[in-house]
């Protein structure tokens, strides 16, 4: 048995988390997730901790993806005893209404936000809204499924076609499309549930992942990115919905609002890559400070058992 276990699905993104893994010399195998199997009877964990790294958009890569798999099988490994890190993280993961949610919840600011489980009450539920809004299905990853909708018609017309998108939950948001001012939106980083970085990000459509492999992919149109310092009370904030989503590394992204600046945070992402060419962009490589991080937590592990 290693001293960590990575469950992961994309063949490509976390080759710079391997490579780091590696050159820290620690004890640690990898799990992939495309023909994993498991007895759901008593045993022992493959590892005594388990870094989650499923995304939201496997299900563009696999239809039969392991999103929900993923849930029952780290809940298992949690009753076998081992620690899944960014385990519980996929609670909030698993659904943008929930991040919505937790976020209004914990009083910060974000669009207007409705969720239905069925098409046929889009409209209905953005009656009162300010269009143009946003359909997005609950679960999503690279902006997959987002529609823009500049008037109820439109909406309406859209839903009697059967052309709306419901995910794979068959549950979606409709939401204010608050224009981001100067088009651009920010992504904070954190670890541990503290801010690591934050990155400015031009908004050029809704598919903004930021790793090496997003940055190279064949279609892929090159995104404008620089390093940030985002005002004390945003750390804070941004940190607090960390904290409260049980994130261990992951991000929350946030835009001003052209019409009257007020902030909103919009999503919650459990999965970071990280950003690419980190040391030009940031000036550090952040998976440094993420194998500290794991090293500490395996340490610990190894103290408390």
């Amino acid at each position: 048995m290693t001293d960590l276990a990575i469950f992961y699905e994309h063949p490509a993104w976390f080759e710079p988390l391997f490579a780091a893994l590696d050159r820290r010399g620690i004890d640690w195998s990898r799990i992939h997730a495309g023909d994993h199997v498991f007895d759901a009877g008593p045993g022992a964990p493959p590892a005594p901790m388990i870094f989650n790294r499923i995304g939201m958009s496997a299900f563009l890569r696999e239809t039969e993806h392991p999103i929900f798999y993923a849930r029952t099988l780290f809940d298992h490994w949690e009753g076998q005893g081992a620690r899944v890190i960014n385990g519980p993280a996929l609670e909030v993961d698993t659904s943008k209404g929930r991040q919505i949610s937790l976020i209004r919840r914990l009083g910060y600011g974000a669009p207007e936000t409705r969720m239905v489980h069925r098409a046929a009450d889009l409209p209905k539920a953005a009656a009162g809204l300010r269009f143009p809004v946003l359909v997005k299905p609950d679960i999503g990853g690279s902006g997959a499924g987002i529609q823009r909708f500049d008037t109820p018609e439109e909406l309406a017309e859209a839903v009697a076609a059967g052309s709306v998108s419901m995910g794979i939950n068959s549950c979606a948001l409709v939401q204010e499309h608050a224009p981001p001012r100067g088009d651009r939106i920010v992504r904070v980083e954190t670890l541990n549930g503290r801010f690591l970085y934050a990155c400015s990000v031009e908004t050029g459509g809704f598919d903004l992942c930021l790793a090496d492999v997003c940055m190279i992919a064949p279609g892929k149109a090159s995104i404008q990115i620089e390093a940030v310092t985002p005002p004390p009370e945003i750390i804070a904030a941004a940190e607090h919905i960390a904290q409260a989503s049980r994130i261990d590394v992951g991000g929350v992204e946030y835009l001003v609002d052209d019409r009257d600046g007020s902030v909103k945070f919009y999503d919650i992402n459990a999965l970071s890559n990280f950003v690419a060419d980190p040391v030009k962009v940031i000036g550090f490589d952040p998976h440094d400070n993420l194998i500290d991080y794991l090293v500490d937590q395996i340490v610990l592990g190894k103290a408390a058992a």
